[in-house]
C-alpha cells in the first residue's frame, strides 16, 4: 500500500487524477490518501509526497518508533545504499512534534551503532536524488506511518518520492527579483536536481517583468526574452539579454537552446500545446513551463498533456509546486538529452 500526501487542499483533485489513470484511492485520514500500487514514472500533479509500502505504527514510544524505522531500513535497503531519513510531524503547534522527531532520530542512530554501524556513513543529510528514503510521519506522539524505499524505487517514482521531507520546499527569497514568480523557477530546478549553467542559452517566453530571466542571468546564462512588454530597466540593459518584442506563442528559435522557460499568462491548453510543440520540434534540452488555471474545471486537461509529453521526455515532472497558486508546473528533460542528469 502506498500512502499519498496531496498538495495543500487538493485531496479530491488527486482522487480524480488517480481515477483518470484507472487507479483507486481511499481516505487514510488526516488528509492522506492510500492507493494499492502506482506504475513506474507515475505523474500526479496533485501529489506532494508518497510513502511506498507504508506501515502504520500505534502506541509507539520513542524507542518503538526507532525500532520500527530500523527494521524498515535494514529490510528494504542493502548495506551499500545511501539513504536519507525523513521524520516530520503532522500534529500540534510549536516545536513539540519536531523535538520528538529529533529524539527518534537520535534513538535510531544509537540502534544502528549497535546493529549495523556500516549504515551510518551512508546517511545523507542534504536532499540526494541517488539515495533511498526512510520516512516516519508522525500523526501524533505515538502513532503514524513508516515507509522505506530503495534508491531504485526512488528513481522509478522520482516525481512522487521527493528527497525533501513531506515533499515540502520553502519558497525561495530574492529581494532583487522583479516579482515573486521567480520562486517557481527556483523550486522547479531544485526538484529537477539541475541548475541553469553558466554559458547556457535560455528562451524565456512571456518574460515580463523578468523574474525568470533574472534567475537565468544570475546563473550566468544567455537569455532571449520574448514579450510584448519590456522587462525591468536594469534587465533590459544586461549584456547577456536579447529582448525580442512579440508573441510568446509565435517564437521559434533559429537553433535548439538549453532551456525553455515559460510563465506566460495564458489559457492552460495554449501553454500545454506550446510545450508539446517545442518538444516535438526538439527546440530545447530542458524546460520549466507553468500552466495557469481559472477555477478547477480545466484540471482534466492535464491527462491529455501527460500522454502527449511523456513519450517526448526522458524525465518529465508535473506538480503543483509549493510556490504555485492555482497553477501546475511541468519541468524536465527532453528525450533528445538522453538522460535526466545535468
Amino acid at each position: 500500500m502506498t500512502l499519498l500526501i496531496p498538495t495543500a487542499g487538493d485531496g479530491q483533485f488527486l482522487i480524480e487524477e488517480l481515477a483518470a489513470q484507472g487507479l483507486a484511492a481511499s481516505d487514510a485520514g488526516n488528509g492522506l490518501l492510500q492507493c494499492e500500487s502506482l506504475p513506474p514514472r507515475a505523474l500526479l500533479a496533485f501529489c506532494r509526497q508518497s510513502l511506498p509500502q507504508a506501515q502504520p505504527i500505534h502506541q509507539a514510544s520513542i524507542r518503538l518508533w526507532a525500532e520500527g524505522l530500523c527494521q524498515h531500513l535494514l529490510q528494504q535497503l542493502d548495506d551499500q545504499s545511501p539513504w536519507q531519513l525523513h521524520l516530520w510531524p503532522m500534529y500540534g503547534e510549536g516545536r513539540a512534534g519536531l523535538h520528538r522527531c529529533e529524539l527518534i532520530a537520535d534513538a535510531l542512530r544509537e540502534l544502528l551503532k549497535k546493529r549495523r554501524r556500516c549504515r551510518l556513513p551512508l546517511q545523507r543529510q542534504a536532499p540526494a536524488p541517488e539515495a533511498g528514503i526512510l520516512q516516519g510521519l508522525l500523526l501524533g506522539p505515538d502513532e503514524g506511518w513508516i515507509s522505506a524505499a530503495s534508491p531504485k524505487l526512488c528513481d522509478d517514482q522520482r516525481s512522487l518520492l521527493s528527497p525533501w521531507p513531506g515533499g515540502w520546499i520553502a519558497p525561495a527569497e530574492d529581494k532583487q527579483a522583479p516579482s515573486r514568480a521567480f520562486a517557481k523557477l527556483v523550486e522547479s530546478l531544485d526538484r529537477l536536481h539541475c541548475k541553469i549553467q553558466r554559458g547556457e542559452h535560455c528562451v524565456d517566453l512571456g518574460a515580463a517583468p523578468g523574474s525568470w530571466t533574472h534567475i537565468a542571468l544570475k546563473s550566468g546564462a544567455w537569455v532571449t526574452a520574448v514579450d510584448r512588454s519590456p522587462l525591468r530597466e536594469d534587465l533590459m540593459a544586461h549584456p547577456r539579454l536579447r529582448f525580442e518584442p512579440g508573441d510568446a506563442f509565435s517564437h521559434a528559435p533559429p537553433t535548439p537552446v538549453d532551456w525553455l522557460l515559460c510563465d506566460v499568462i495564458a489559457e492552460p491548453q495554449r501553454s500545454m500545446d506550446l510545450l508539446v510543440h517545442w518538444l516535438q520540434k526538439g527546440w530545447m534540452r530542458r524546460f520549466v513551463v507553468t500552466f495557469k488555471f481559472r477555477g478547477h474545471a480545466e484540471y482534466g486537461l492535464l491527462e491529455r498533456f501527460k500522454q502527449e509529453a511523456a513519450a517526448l521526455c526522458s524525465d518529465l515532472r508535473l506538480l503543483r509546486l509549493c510556490s504555485n497558486k492555482n497553477e501546475v508546473c511541468a519541468f524536465g528533460t527532453t528525450a533528445l538529452q538522453n538522460g535526466s542528469g545535468c
